[in-house]
């Protein structure tokens, strides 16, 4: 008998989902609305594609451990991705003071557009694995004897039943799962949602000659400042091209016309990004996100879970892009699948609900590093700092300070915010150590450049002619 798998959505999460059950089932057909592209092209069902994306070294390794005979890492740079070390290769402002650079390189991310990674993820995939795409819109989840056993769909050919042993929904932030569990008996799933209403912009650049090794250069938001948060990076991507995201909370949304795209760079705490940009060539308009919230929902919690189905990526929390952190938490719960499926087998009693409370315990730490500086946007909605959230900002702000001159505490916030290492990290002695003592070396004045990176600088900027 065939064993069949279907996952709604052939993003990142459903092409790492489908990866996962590959080895399990002996057809893997993967659902979408959309006509994918053929090559690396914006598609319209990625509100936020069109703006900057970082892979974490966390989701990255998880990745690597998801598509069979094939590295990852190696495949993304070869089809045109950067590697940038968190250690030495970025220049960033926290609101507590400028980064160094060390020696150490740390942690190391993947920077490309949207539209390459998820491009060359689903190449990867379906070169290695029996992994079909279709085009078809999900109307429901069919289901018998206590379990999901297919989708009904509709597509060209009309609407039509697709048995399975097991379905994943992957479909993202407008995933329409707790309509469909609602139709199968499965109610009061709790959801929370907590909105900055951060408008990201972004416009492409050509990357001028001499510049090609400038660091990813970020100028952060400070939540804690009283006043909406705004923010730029330029992130270096495929072809010879620099990405520059601007990011606003309610109030302090970036403008969508060339002038004010500028201006608004050169108006924060440090004008870098804006003196860099200023003579650079633009390669494309301003284009505008505003799908931003961070919206979850706790499946974890419901009490009688359905045997054949588990909910992985946006659709189960889909994050403020501004944290970089929803790509890696999406792949963390595909490879939470992909071993629960591996030691248990496809049709094992209760696999659903084990890998639906293991994605929840991957989602927790971003999920708690996302809302716990967004609820200090003075018009977040959705929710306010409590006495917790006051007790966990001193010491995050305290232990970011301590990273501006602490080599322990930097390598601490690296390994937490890459997702290599869950919350404990910062309570190690080591860390508290390093918290506790503050930044060993002075301030920096200003952002950490070698001569020639000044040199760049000076050259392009056109912001004092």
């Amino acid at each position: 008998m065939t064993r069949r798998a279907v996952v709604i959505g052939a993003g990142l999460a459903g092409m790492l989902a489908a990866a996962a059950l590959s080895g399990a089932a002996d057809e893997v057909i993967v659902l979408d609305r959309d006509d994918l592209p053929d090559g690396p092209d914006h598609r319209k069902g990625l509100p936020q594609g069109r703006h900057a994306h970082l892979l974490m070294a966390g989701g990255l390794a998880a990745m690597e451990d998801l598509v069979p005979g094939v590295s990852m890492r190696r495949h993304l740079l070869a089809a045109g991705a950067h590697e940038i070390a968190l250690g030495s290769g970025m220049v960033g402002l926290t609101p507590e003071g400028w980064y160094r650079r060390w020696r150490h390189d740390g942690p190391h991310m993947l920077a490309c557009s949207r539209a390459l990674l998820d491009w060359a993820v689903r190449g990867a995939v379906l070169a290695n694995t029996k992994v079909e795409v279709r085009t078809g819109r999900v109307l429901e989840l069919t289901s018998g004897a206590g379990r999901v056993d297919g989708v009904r769909v509709s597509s060209a050919e009309g609407d039509t039943e697709l048995e399975a042993d097991f379905v994943v929904d992957a479909s993202g932030r407008g995933s329409r799962v707790t309509h469909w569990l609602g139709s199968l008996g499965v109610t009061g799933i709790r959801e929370r949602t907590v909105d900055s209403g951060l408008v990201n912009a972004t416009r492409v650049y050509r990357v001028p000659d001499g510049a090609e090794r400038f660091p990813l250069t970020v100028v952060m938001a400070d939540p804690y400042a009283g006043r909406p948060g705004r923010s730029a990076m330029v992130l270096p991507i495929e072809g010879g091209r620099w990405m520059v995201s601007l990011a606003g909370t309610r109030g302090g949304e970036p403008p969508t016309d060339p002038d004010g795209f500028l201006r608004y760079t050169l108006d924060l705490p440090d004008p870098i990004v804006g003196r860099l940009i200023s003579g650079a060539e633009p390669l494309t308009d301003v284009h505008i996100s505003r799908s931003t919230s961070n919206t979850r929902r706790y499946l974890e919690k419901v009490r009688e879970w359905p045997e054949g189905l588990v909910v992985l990526g946006d659709a189960v929390a889909a994050f403020n892009p501004a944290y970089g952190q929803g790509m890696a938490v999406a792949a963390l719960g595909a490879r939470v699948l992909g071993d629960e499926v591996r030691r248990h087998g496809l049709g094992s009693a209760g696999l659903a609900r084990r890998v639906q409370r293991g994605v929840a315990r991957s989602v927790e730490a971003a999920w708690a590093m996302a809302v716990g500086q967004d609820v200090w946007y003075p018009r977040t909605r959705g929710g306010r700092p409590s006495a917790a959230d006051r007790l966990v900002t001193r010491y995050s702000r305290r232990l970011t300070k301590a990273a501006t001159g602490s080599y322990e505490a930097a390598a601490a916030l690296w390994d937490v915010t890459s997702l290599n290492a869950g919350a404990g990290r910062l309570f190690r002695p080591g860390t508290l150590l390093a918290v506790l003592n503050g930044p060993l070396l002075p301030a920096l004045a200003g952002p950490p450049l070698t001569e020639e990176e000044r040199g760049v600088l000076r050259a392009l900027d056109r912001t004092s002619v």
